[in-house]
């Protein structure tokens, strides 16, 4: 093979540019340098320098939701150790982060040297089983094996969309490839795997036969259905069909909720209308499309009761009911196929689901019972809803979502702080429409200094910071309001302004009366808003201990 004067880190940047990303999420830093340089040079792709590693790995993971894959760089040691939380995040919500890592020269490793953002014990390894564990693959890329290796690499990724990780020395990154670089497609046009086409022909002739023989089927699409680029696929199965889906609050935004198809959000006892639970689990047969997570939150505390013996699973690589299980199966493949043998249905559905009433008195204070309604009635098509962890899901959960408005959440992992940071890459991805951030104050004040960030690169987020002077979620599921629930006394709407966004809409209010003002204000805004929202602590009151063990399983059985 020739040589070539594209240098490794300069392909690995570019082959990445390739599937359609236009932004690197990272923090530079010396062992990085010749990615930085890379990137910086590269006419397809713009540098965003976050504030920490930590938020550069939110900002990726909700790029990445909108996008459908993203790039994060770091720098050896201490800015990959930084950012790993942000990373198991996204591979826990199974979205492909690419996460670039520069690490000390060759030279300097094969003679032992102490150097920087290490252990001091001339040891070059050490990190990289903890960053290799937030990922599906990794690669360690030399000038000879770059070309293959980044193939690979990308495959994995998107096979299993799931964070991979690179690595490459300074020294070598800095070297001219050894081989014929790869000129990619875009992600949208990459077949991602193929099935078996024996196991999938049997998959296909199994879930009919079971449809044909329900009288009453409904479907639960997840999240996972659009990070493998297939809303579209589903779309076309839900409209051949005519089957009644509800999403759980993870999944909540997969799709439309104004389908007509579309019945709420099943979660258990704290599904949304009440009465769906009983739809749900009532059904002769229940297809999960993309796998639902039966997490605690996600469920209400374990509270559904689905029976395994009538629920399809349809995985990314298999389908699977009770003991029968297909594998070597794709999940678009089967929805691509289902679609195409099927015959309409024309049952016709009714959603109880309806929008929050309007309540608030212009002189009463403002709290989540008047807030949530005003910003249900806010939204618009395009618009992209960003929710922190914590009260502030459990009061947009149950909210009837337009046309075309999209929801992002983190339920799962659950990491406080993530939707700041999450709502600048989703607001550098989302190119229909606004992205409204709503969070509370506790989760906001750990990365509430990516505001800086958003204004420097010109950005226009909608956001609310709902201040109870309190870790509000913490309270909830505490015994008592203990003094660790207290927060430092932020002056919020004082943020933007002192981080350089001088342009933006800022404003704190505690009436209606200012709410209505805000928002008419924001909704008429061509630019980014920040609103702080008064929100009475006392609305967060500690649940009962039964419940509390419910949720955390500490009591001894038989014991109060």
């Amino acid at each position: 093979m020739a040589s070539t004067t594209v240098t490794v880190a300069e392909y690995v940047v570019n082959r990445l540019a390739d599937l359609g990303i236009d932004r690197v999420f990272g923090v530079p830093g010396d062992y990085s340098f010749p990615f930085d340089d890379a990137i910086e040079s590269c006419d397809r792709l713009k540098w965003v320098v976050c504030a920490n590693e930590l938020n550069a790995a939110y900002a990726a993971d909700g790029y990445a939701r909108i996008n459908g894959v993203s790039i994060l760089s770091t720098t050896y040691g201490v800015g990959e150790l930084s950012a790993l939380n942000g990373v198991m995040g996204a591979k826990a919500q199974r979205l492909p982060v690419f996460h670039i890592v520069g690490a000390p020269s060759t030279q300097i490793q094969r003679q032992g040297l102490i150097t920087h953002h290490t252990l001091g014990d001339g040891v070059f390894n050490n990190f990289k089983a903890a960053s290799e564990s937030a990922c599906c693959v990794s690669a360690n890329l030399t000038p000879d094996n770059v070309v293959d290796e980044m193939e690979r690499v990308i495959r994995e990724a998107l096979r299993l969309s799931a964070p991979a990780y690179i690595s490459v020395p300074m020294d070598l990154g800095r070297m001219p490839i050894i081989g014929n670089p790869v000129k990619g497609a875009p992600l949208g046009r990459i077949k991602r795997a193929q099935s078996d086409p024996d196991s999938l022909g049997a998959a296909l002739d199994f879930v009919i036969g079971k449809m044909q023989t329900s009288k009453n089927t409904v479907a639960l699409p997840t999240q996972f259905v659009a990070n493998y680029g297939l809303s579209s696929a589903l779309l076309s199965f839900l409209g051949k069909s005519n089957i009644p889906f509800a999403t759980t609050p993870m999944d909540k935004g997969v799709i439309s909720e104004s389908h007509p198809s579309y019945l709420g959000i099943y979660s258990g006892m704290g599904s949304c209308p009440a009465n769906l639970k009983g739809i749900i689990e009532g059904a002769d047969l229940v297809l999960d499309i993309g796998g639902v997570v039966f997490e605690d939150f996600n469920t209400t505390f374990w509270t559904d009761s689905i029976a395994a013996s009538k629920m399809i699973t349809f995985g990314d690589q298999f389908v699977r009911m009770g003991n029968t299980i297909f594998t070597g199966v794709m999940l678009g493949d089967m929805l691509e196929g289902l679609s195409k043998k099927m015959t309409y249905n024309s049952a016709s559905h009714k959603n109880s689901q309806s929008v929050m009433p309007m309540v608030g008195a212009p002189t009463d204070q403002t709290s989540s019972d008047n807030f949530y309604p005003r910003l249900q009635r806010m939204l618009k098509s395009g618009d992209v809803l960003v929710v922190e962890t914590g009260t502030c899901v459990m009061h947009a959960t149950p909210m009837l979502l337009p046309e075309g408005v999209g929801f992002q959440t983190q339920t799962l992992w659950g990491s406080i702080g993530w939707a700041t940071p999450a709502a600048e890459g989703i607001c550098m991805a989302n190119k229909k429409g606004r992205t409204i951030l709503v969070t509370g104050d506790g989760s906001h004040q750990l990365t509430a200094n990516e505001i800086g960030v958003m204004g420097r690169y010109g950005i226009k987020p909608i956001i609310f910071v709902l201040n109870n002077n309190i870790f509000g979620v913490e309270n909830v599921l505490s015994e008592v309001g203990p003094s660790y629930d207290e927060l430092a006394k932020w002056n919020y709407s004082q943020i933007p302004g002192a981080m350089g966004c001088d342009d933006w809409f800022s404003a704190r209010v505690d009436t209606v009366a200012k709410l209505d003002s805000a928002i008419e204000k924001v909704s008429t805004l061509n630019g980014a808003a920040y609103v702080e929202v008064m929100i009475p602590a006392s609305e967060s009151q500690p649940i009962s201990l039964n419940i509390q063990n419910q949720i955390y399983k500490t009591n001894i059985p038989g014991r109060a």
